[in-house]
């Protein structure tokens, strides 16, 4: 059903669905990856699979120039740079905090042709809104995407993802007990919970807190919201509470962005151990939080969980002091 909506072809889809062997053994679980870091856009990643929605939306209101919001190492704004480019679409990014050299994504950015505007973070927003107001005044037709291309639009990317993993599985022969994931602006939350729960999913979705503190009670709210005007675009009269929405929050760290001990030891484990590279921000602290929830118990020996790579590897080069700390290789 989720051809209802106008969408553009910008993934390679399905991304693989595998067993990670090596990891399996030595954690004493059955543990699987969905890499959606292969969607291959711009070095891939999650947003792809929004963006999908979101740039249709945009061409079909007759717009010629995106604008969108996020961190320096923004994987969204990477994937919207080079979405946008794909498809004669000017792209206008607005980044939180002091300008920074172009490494990581910021090199990306540059190279995709996006143009770049500076803004303390928590005026990220408001002056995503003033810039398209000033692309408007100049005779520009601007679309505004919300960070993480977080809104129902763009949910109905992870809808369709959830039903292309929940197809793999089958034909694998296997079911998975809890599907694990990082999460910051909650659109991938949304789209998976809305899959899942359409699909009549019998395990857990578990998102692990990038950023946002258990006292975030909006968080929630906004995630369902998200998830059930997705499945009224759809069609569907399934509605979301935040009851629902599992989230672990005890992964924060330093903050967003900021690598200690857990992302970089998951990180090396995944590489050393399966030839697959994790990211510092998103990827790195999610598998992180699942390696601590399977060494607490949380996940239960023998249990069969995936866990759901979103692609922020791009960023790796921008974070070599922190990553390389203490390593004798």
């Amino acid at each position: 059903m989720t051809d209802r909506l106008p969408r553009v072809s910008l993934a390679n889809l399905p991304t693989p669905l595998h067993r990670l062997t090596r990891l399996s053994a030595q954690l004493g679980v059955d543990l699987w990856i969905k890499r959606d870091d292969l969607t291959s856009l711009a070095t891939g990643g999650n947003k792809t699979r929004k963006l999908e929605y979101l740039i249709a939306d945009a061409l079909a209101r007759g717009a010629d120039c995106v604008v969108t919001a996020g961190g320096p190492q923004s994987n969204h704004c990477r994937q919207t740079a080079a979405a946008a480019a794909q498809h004669g679409l000017a792209c206008c990014l607005v980044l939180g905090g002091e300008p920074q050299p172009p490494l990581g994504n910021l090199l990306l950015d540059r190279l995709l042709g996006a143009e770049v505007h500076w803004t303390p973070k928590p005026n990220r927003k408001s002056r995503m809104q003033e810039l398209a107001g000033e692309l408007g005044a100049a005779g520009r037709t601007p679309y505004v995407i919300p960070i993480g291309g977080s809104n129902a639009i763009g949910a109905v990317g992870y809808v369709a993802a959830m039903d292309e993993l929940l197809g793999q599985a089958e034909e694998a022969g296997v079911a998975f007990d809890r599907v694990v994931f990082p999460t910051s602006s909650g659109g991938t939350h949304a789209g998976l919970a809305l899959g899942a729960k359409r699909a009549g999913f019998g395990g857990v979705v578990t998102a692990i807190s990038i950023d946002a503190a258990p006292t975030d009670h909006a968080f929630l709210e906004e995630v369902a919201q998200v998830a059930t005007e997705a499945a009224g675009m759809l069609g569907d009269s399934v509605l979301i509470s935040p009851a629902e929405l599992e989230v672990e929050y005890g992964y924060l760290g330093g903050g967003y962005g900021v690598v200690g001990d857990t992302e970089r030891d998951a990180i090396r484990l995944m590489g050393r151990q399966e030839g697959i590279l994790l990211g510092p921000v998103y990827s790195g602290r999610g598998f992180g939080a699942l390696l601590d929830m399977i060494a607490q118990g949380k996940v239960a020996a023998g249990q069969r969980v995936l866990y759901w790579h979103t692609g922020d590897e791009s960023a790796l080069h921008a974070y070599a002091d922190e990553l390389l700390e203490g390593d004798v290789g």
